[in-house]
């Protein structure tokens, strides 16, 4: 951990390390069972600079919350699909979406947690709606290619499609200790995790295919 010398050199780079640190205690612990004096002794800092960078508990939960969405949405407009043709780039997203949920499950768990207090935080952060704009829009553009070549079926939205593969990632992280249990399953493990990465592309592309597409292969 950066000595508080250090600290007062590099307040953006002491700023990054408490919001790692708050990410992981209020994943554990939700906003509720959170406290800002752990995360000052996780830090080996004190509540009062916590206090100073970010104004409180509250704060300091909402900026863990905002740039964990911002992590998930920058993964996405990174994501270069555009010389690939329409089945492969949604198989493209798919995928890498479900590697950055089980790479990052503090977001999934942030997520459970908003979502138990009906999403009170979140409504406080403007900018997080805004964020989701780019990855639906790279969805539609896809879809739009698909269609006029004849390859996807037009009553599907670029919603319905980030929704049925968000769906489907969260549950790898959000139920994998409970789902692994009843079925005595290992979700991250291989060979299963390879199989359940590929198997999201697969529901994706054949769920979006033309009814002329799908007849054809039969």
């Amino acid at each position: 951990m950066t000595d508080p010398a250090a600290r007062q050199r590099d307040p953006e780079r002491t700023r990054a390390e408490l919001l790692d640190v708050a990410t992981e205690v209020f994943a554990e612990q939700g906003y509720s069972g959170a406290r800002v004096d752990d995360i000052a002794d996780r830090t080996r800092t004190t509540k009062r600079m916590i206090y100073y960078y970010f104004g409180g508990k509250e704060q300091l939960y909402l900026a863990v919350l905002e740039r964990a969405y911002r992590g998930i949405r920058e993964a996405e407009r990174v994501i270069h699909v555009g010389d690939l043709a329409p089945t492969d780039a949604i198989r493209r997203i798919a995928e890498l979406t479900y590697d950055h949920h089980v790479r990052h499950s503090a977001f999934i768990r942030l997520v459970m947690i908003e979502n138990i207090h009906r999403g009170e935080f979140i409504r406080r952060i403007d900018a997080i709606r805004e964020l989701g704009q780019p990855a639906v829009g790279l969805l539609d553009e896809i879809l739009q290619r698909g269609r006029a070549e004849g390859l996807f079926r037009s009553d599907v939205e670029a919603f319905d499609v980030h929704m049925l593969i968000s769906s489907y990632c969260v549950f790898q992280v959000a139920n994998q200790y409970t789902f692994g249990f009843l079925f005595d399953r290992d979700l991250h493990a291989a060979p299963l995790a390879d199989h359940l990465r590929s198997m999201i592309g697969d529901i994706v592309v054949s769920w979006l295919r033309a009814p002329a597409e799908v007849g054809a292969g039969e």
